[in-house]
């Protein structure tokens, strides 16, 4: 149950990383909870595409994903915790963020999708 989870996530990160919104849409369970640094949203799937849309110019590369915690709170409820090292390539290269990330999963009719995501940017040490 553990590995799955943890491979849920990192398919997430990878549709996000490639740009792949179908990968990205049938993880996701409608609407869904974001919290991070613009606030917290539920986001239904028509806004969520926008916000997805939106993010075409900034190319990001999972270059660390470490510290993973796991619980399975429920059959169908399992949340995960880490921390993740994003590099953002646009026109000037950036300095890598790093995060600490928590996502809760739920399995409806034997699929498991995200529901909850947060990210709060570490500060720089």
């Amino acid at each position: 149950m553990e590995t799955q989870i943890i491979e849920l996530e990192k398919k997430y990160w990878q549709g996000m990383e490639n740009h792949d919104y179908e990968t990205v849409k049938k993880l996701t369970r409608f609407p869904c909870l974001i919290a991070g640094k613009n606030g917290v949203h539920s986001v239904d799937e028509a806004n969520f595409k926008k916000m997805f849309d939106s993010g075409d110019g900034d190319k990001i590369k999972v270059l660390n994903f470490s510290d993973v915690k796991t619980q399975l709170v429920a059959e169908n409820t399992a949340v995960i915790a880490y921390l993740i090292e994003l590099g953002i390539m646009d026109d000037e290269q950036k300095t890598p963020v790093k995060c600490a990330c928590t996502s809760t999963w739920i399995k409806e009719n034997n699929n498991w999708t995200c529901l909850l995501h947060t990210e709060a940017e570490l500060s720089q040490q």
